[in-house]
């Protein structure tokens, strides 16, 4: 997930809430994957006070994400690891295809994420599995996914964003301040 797919997404969001004319968020991606997070050649080309904006860019989107004043839900297909796992985790819910797999790879390439997944994963899922998940990089299939509370739903490919549409508006009807509180997190163990 490059920086200028960051200012993209945050764009959308002062769209949308600068219209008035909706109820809800439903982001999804192609049709191969969700997000494999962050670009490792963009990674890598930044240091010192550029990788510090980066990693405050990743911050700043998945905290509005996660107190937008609309339910937003991520219609995840096929891979959702990294920073997009991060952006997962700031939506109020997250609806997948059976097909869908989570993780964390960057213990294996010893990175620890810093858009807010090790508070978010730690609220979700408890201390010990979060730390699992970060720690191992293993790769979560759909239905444990779905087993453990990663996610909210399956669904078929056809129906997904149906399904995260539903979703949204099942979220509509509960306060949002028990959304926010279940999703806010700064980054950090």
């Amino acid at each position: 997930m490059s920086g200028a797919l960051l200012r993209e997404l945050d764009d959308l969001l002062d769209e949308v809430k600068g219209a008035g004319l909706f109820s809800g968020v439903v982001i999804a991606a192609n049709a191969r994957s969700f997000a494999t997070g962050a670009e490792i050649e963009e990674v890598a080309a930044v240091q010192g006070l550029r990788a510090r904006e980066f990693a405050e860019r990743g911050q700043s989107t998945c905290h509005r994400l996660a107190t937008f004043p609309l339910p937003v839900v991520a219609a995840i297909r096929g891979y959702c690891l990294g920073g997009g796992l991060d952006l997962a985790l700031a939506c109020h819910g997250r609806v997948a295809t059976y097909d869908a797999s989570f993780g964390h790879p960057g213990a294996a390439l010893g990175l620890v994420t810093g858009w807010g997944s090790t508070q978010r994963l730690s609220r979700l899922l408890g201390k010990a599995t979060a730390l699992q998940m970060l720690l191992t990089a293993e790769r979560i299939p759909a239905t444990q996914a779905l087993s453990m509370g990663l996610v909210d739903s399956l669904a078929s490919s056809r129906d997904l964003l149906d399904a995260a549409t539903q979703r949204a508006q099942a979220l509509r009807r509960v306060p949002l301040a028990r959304i926010f509180h279940r999703g806010f997190g700064r980054a950090g163990l």
